[in-house]
């Protein structure tokens, strides 16, 4: 089975949410519909990855191709996981702990995380609407490596594949 890789990054808070969803809708329609199998990597640590998250699972419900997985990968094991399993495990296909980041510093492990997740990737979507923060370096970091990359903030998603 061919298995196509997304990962989705943005800043804590996002200006311009509905416009961001609007793109994200188009994009996530043209995964669903155009490739064989998706594995969309969602992070939690704000606004962008949970409109991310609820974006995905209504377009999967309203395409209901079954050809996806969401997958929430956390950078270390956090209490509000620990605590609430099995909610987590009702929204999400899976939830990993990044053994990259887990493993090291508290401080630096979701850039670790977010790093490991763009290395799995095919194509990174973000939302970056300034040069700087955690997200921003992601981004640097996906271009560096080559990956494929949407930023939702700037650009039109039609023909992205």
């Amino acid at each position: 089975m061919d298995i196509y890789t997304v990962s989705f990054f943005g800043h804590r808070e996002v200006e311009r949410a509905s416009e961001i969803e609007g793109r994200l809708n188009l994009l996530l329609h043209d995964f669903i519909t155009q490739k064989q199998y998706v594995e969309f990597l969602v992070g939690r640590d704000g606004e962008f990855d949970q409109l991310a998250a609820s974006a995905i699972r209504r377009a999967v419900k309203q395409y209901g191709c079954g050809n996806t997985s969401l997958i929430l990968v956390l950078p270390y094991m956090k209490a509000e996981y620990r605590d609430n399993e099995q909610s987590y495990l009702n929204y999400y296909d899976e939830v990993e702990i990044c053994s990259y980041s887990s493993d090291a510093h508290y401080k630096s492990a979701i850039q670790v995380r977010n790093r490991c997740m763009v290395d799995r990737s095919d194509m990174v979507v973000c939302c970056i609407q300034h040069k700087s923060g955690g997200a921003y370096k992601t981004m640097q970091y996906a271009e560096k490596h080559n990956k494929k990359i949407v930023n939702l903030a700037e650009c039109e998603t039609s023909g992205v594949f």
